[in-house]
């Protein structure tokens, strides 16, 4: 196989020695607890947790545009066993990639949120936020499911989905260290969460749900090929062997190009039937940044086209779904 990271070496950067990184730069107690609380509310990505609320949103809307009744207290049941759910498994991919985190060349859509770094702060305080945020997620979910708002379905969507976010970085199924994680990111993040948001309101699996967001999961793969580009040579150096450690860079243009195909080929399939037209045509608005990313791809360091082409898919969904679903005339008639 060629190199894969286009520079005569196998993923493995001169310069990017794990045993440079000190585990432990100082004490948590010895830190200002504003500085902890800071690190905490970086590490835990509140620019993502925002994309996962749109997404949920995305689901939801969906759900309501099938028929499901409109219901605020379902939703913000929903969103209250997610919110935790998220931000633990968000902090575990801060303890788990710790290292290779402090290697890479960190742009603002890869190499972490470089939280705990910048404040020097270890990395069991990452540890210690995935298990209490996991233990809130669990009690959460379990009295909004035993009061009622919760649904049965929905709690089995995120109980697989809290699985596969915990188990794309830590041990035993560390799916990010052995070449399954960007297929696990798409899953997660493309499938089962707008299939959540939408369990969550009409009670019920949905396939069509499944079908509707094919096109959405596609583009999140391609995303995940893009954000881990940047980081392979630190991920190489730490022995976290994701695609792009392990592929040539044609093999990753290929692989970014069949994401893209799968995609829209899906999304021309479903026109007018499963997906509405009018959110199918919106969805075309990314299609220009898809190219970009496209044509740069394993040739620069910036994922920006693509990460970019996935949060337009995903935002002009949610506003297609929202017309098709016609909560603008619903809540025009709730304010009036």
């Amino acid at each position: 196989m060629k190199d894969p990271t286009g520079d005569g070496q196998r993923g493995e950067s001169r310069d990017l020695d794990p045993s440079t990184v000190d585990p432990a730069p100082r004490r948590v107690r010895d830190a200002a607890p504003s500085t902890v609380a800071w690190a905490l509310w970086r590490a835990s990505r509140p620019d993502q947790l925002l994309l996962v609320v749109a997404i949920y949103a995305m689901g939801a809307t969906i759900a309501v545009a099938r028929g499901a009744p409109l219901s605020v207290e379902a939703t913000l049941a929903g969103l209250a066993a997610l919110l935790p759910t998220a931000a633990s498994i968000h902090y575990a991919n801060e303890y788990a990639d710790y290292e290779t985190d402090a290697l890479t060349d960190r742009t603002p859509f890869s190499g972490g949120s470089g939280g705990l770094h910048a404040a020097r702060l270890p990395r069991r305080l990452a540890r210690d936020a995935t298990l209490a945020t996991a233990a809130l997620a669990v009690l959460a979910t379990a009295w909004l499911w035993l009061a009622g708002p919760l649904p049965t379905v929905a709690v089995a969507v995120l109980a697989v989905s809290a699985v596969l976010g915990w188990g794309y970085s830590l041990p035993p199924l560390a799916l990010a260290w052995n070449g399954l994680g960007e297929l696990d990111n798409a899953v997660l993040g493309g499938l089962l969460l707008p299939h959540y948001g939408a369990a969550a309101l009409a009670g019920t699996f949905d396939l069509a749900v499944c079908l509707a967001v094919l096109p959405f999961t596609a583009l999140v793969f391609v995303n995940l090929l893009a954000t881990q580009w940047p980081d392979r040579r630190a991920d190489a150096a730490v022995g976290k062997r994701t695609l792009p450690t392990r592929w040539s860079p044609g093999c990753l243009r290929a692989a970014y190009l069949a994401g893209v195909v799968v995609a829209f080929g899906s999304l021309a399939a479903l026109w007018g039937r499963v997906i509405p037209s009018l959110v199918a045509g919106a969805t075309l608005l990314a299609l220009p940044l898809v190219a970009w990313g496209a044509a740069t791809y394993t040739r620069d360091e910036w994922p920006f086209p693509t990460v970019a082409a996935m949060v337009v898919a995903a935002v002009a969904q949610l506003l297609a779904w929202a017309v098709v679903a016609g909560l603008p005339g619903r809540l025009a008639g709730t304010l009036g």
